[in-house]
């Protein structure tokens, strides 16, 4: 792992040291997980209909995004997700329900779809249904759940700037319930909502000392109609050395190119697969991905090779 001086180094290091960064990345990716590249799939199970006021997202009470919004989808609906998953070679199957976290009545609908899955495919389910008390995390893990999502999303001192609802330490609190219920402890970030590169290591060394298993990195898209609507401080250089400096800061964790990574990597998307070792196929929540044949053809290009099964 890198000391915070040389992190805050990588980050300001100049176009002409990228290709030798990412070849220092890889070389640790290498010694960790091979040339294997682990494919998740998410499914939107609930959208819109949110209490929280995140700047970032088109489901919060604050949005003016015209997305579509539901309640949870059926068991069924979720088990025939899963199906689809597992068709487009995902290892992971994620279950995300916006809101402040969840009801009763979704965590039934949720149990009872991952009991089915489980039965019926050799795969991990991960479930993001946003903050969790120690009892309902006992619930998700005794139902089967592999891995829970809660993005610690920024910095705690950054964090209040992008959220007023609820705070950085209702999401560390979330993680460690999870972790003591026995679940793999799943949290990223998003890159570009106005963060210094100081707080963007600071996330970093947050999930490292959280000991988080699997870190999403996403980077930040606007979207028409939300608060944060209008930022655009990425360009494909940038989101490579966020992604190496993950890898140097969290070296033996799954590092996954999540959300923004086909508007913001561009043609360089290749390269990403250097220091992270995880991707996302398919859609996100509110916003298109690219084919998965695509993304079967980067990877078969790059000579890497998919981790089918999970199990």
């Amino acid at each position: 792992m890198v000391e915070r001086s040389e992190a805050l180094e990588l980050l300001a290091s100049p176009d002409e040291e990228l290709l030798s960064l990412l070849s220092a990345a890889f070389r640790v990716r290498r010694a960790y997980f091979g040339v294997k590249v682990k494919l998740n799939m998410l499914i939107n199970a609930k959208s819109g209909i949110c209490p929280e006021d995140c700047g970032y997202c088109s489901q919060s009470r604050v949005s003016e995004a015209p997305i579509p919004k539901y309640r949870m989808l059926s068991k069924e609906v979720l088990v025939a997700g899963a199906h689809e998953a597992w068709n487009r070679k995902a290892a992971t199957y994620c279950i995300v329900a916006s809101g402040r976290g969840p009801s009763a009545k979704d965590l039934d609908e949720v149990t009872a779809a991952v009991r089915q899955i489980k039965q019926e495919l050799p795969m991990k389910v991960c479930a993001c249904l946003g903050l969790l008390s120690g009892d309902d995390a006992a619930r998700l893990k005794d139902a089967g759940v592999d891995r829970y999502n809660h993005n610690l999303n920024t910095s705690s001192d950054h964090h209040a700037n992008i959220v007023s609802t609820h705070t950085y330490e209702d999401r560390v609190r979330t993680l460690e319930s999870v972790k003591a219920a026995g679940i793999s402890p799943c949290s990223g970030f998003i890159a570009g909502m106005g963060e210094t590169d100081a707080q963007m290591v600071d996330v970093a060394l947050a999930l490292s000392e959280l000991e988080i298993d699997s870190i999403p990195v996403n980077f930040f898209t606007s979207i028409p109609g939300t608060p944060l609507a209008g930022l655009d401080e990425l360009n494909p250089r940038r989101c490579l050395r966020v992604l190496a400096l993950l890898r140097f800061m969290c070296p033996t964790r799954e590092i996954r190119v999540a959300g923004g990574r086909e508007i913001h990597l561009r043609s360089l998307q290749p390269l990403a697969m250097y220091p992270a070792n995880a991707i996302f196929v398919g859609d996100y929540l509110t916003t298109e991905g690219q084919a998965a044949e695509d993304d079967y053809r980067m990877i078969e290009d790059l000579g890497f090779e998919i981790e089918r099964c999970a199990l």
